[in-house]
């Protein structure tokens, strides 16, 4: 089991942020993701909808052998991540946890901004976990055209400019300190938000502290690969056409992404039982 891939899913190409920094750290480790392209974006969709996709895809990975689940979508840990947890029998990680935790070490003034999809802002799970501390204020916008952007390949535009100026102003002169990136999609756009946002704004990605959390999971478990183990890095996507998500991953990531096979999702029965 211990040389067994780790399975990231994400609604697209966001979560290949998360994928890399996992191979940073654990450059040993096994990858299957699967990008669900056919259903991309989960942000607009009915929470019921992302639930039975991402818990679809989840049941994938699992089929295919992989030690541990990891949920690289904010949309689809904030509709599903109890399930997950109650149905599987392997580890399930995270995105939105190692956010929070690194924004309430990061922020100076106590005032965290948190942007996201409109599902994600919606379903109300940052601010739950980061109203645990009484002492910060929390300030969230959805910013719906951002997904879109990325899964276009624009990442550099004037309209991206003028979307997150209209999205993020309000936050700016409300004089959050710190601002959490709530899709895996948003570091891509890195540039146009601190242009936005200013130097003095810390931004918070949860790409390198969820691959901090699955480095502690395989350790606690005992379920890191060994020190022969040949790692291989396999990508996935739904739908009828692997060329998009293969053309956006050179794009966002360079050619890290060689190649992309198509994947079938079945449908489930969502209550379900552990697997």
């Amino acid at each position: 089991m211990a040389d067994a891939p780790i399975g990231i899913f994400d609604s697209g190409v966001g979560g290949l942020t998360v994928a890399r920094a996992i191979t940073d750290q654990l450059p040993r480790e096994s990858l299957l993701y699967i990008g669900d392209t056919a259903h991309s974006p989960y942000g607009p969709k009915p929470i019921a909808d992302v639930r039975r996709y991402a818990l679809e895809v989840l049941d994938t990975l699992v089929d295919q052998g992989v030690k541990m689940l990891v949920i690289a979508c904010n949309t689809a840990s904030a509709a599903m991540l109890r399930d997950a947890r109650e149905r599987y029998d392997v580890p399930v990680v995270e995105v939105i946890g190692p956010a929070v935790r690194t924004a309430m070490s990061t922020t100076r003034n106590g005032r965290i901004g948190v942007i996201g999809t409109a599902g994600t802002i919606g379903s109300g799970a940052y601010q739950d976990m980061l109203g645990v501390n009484e002492r910060l204020t929390v300030l969230t916008a959805a910013c719906p055209s951002f997904v879109g952007f990325v899964e276009a390949g624009v990442t550099d535009s004037p309209e991206l400019l003028a979307a997150a100026e209209e999205y993020l102003a309000p936050l700016r002169h409300a004089g959050v300190d710190t601002l959490v990136l709530g899709c895996t999609h948003y570091p891509f756009l890195k540039g146009a938000i601190s242009y936005v946002m200013g130097p003095e704004v810390s931004l918070v990605s949860s790409d390198t502290e969820t691959a901090n959390d699955v480095y502690r999971q395989l350790v606690s478990r005992d379920l890191l690969a060994g020190p022969d183990a040949a790692p291989s890095h396999v990508y996935e996507a739904t739908g009828d056409s692997a060329d998009e998500f293969l053309r956006l991953a050179h794009r966002l990531m360079g050619r890290e992404v060689s190649a992309v096979r198509l994947v079938q999702t079945g449908a489930i029965d969502i209550p379900g039982h552990a697997r």
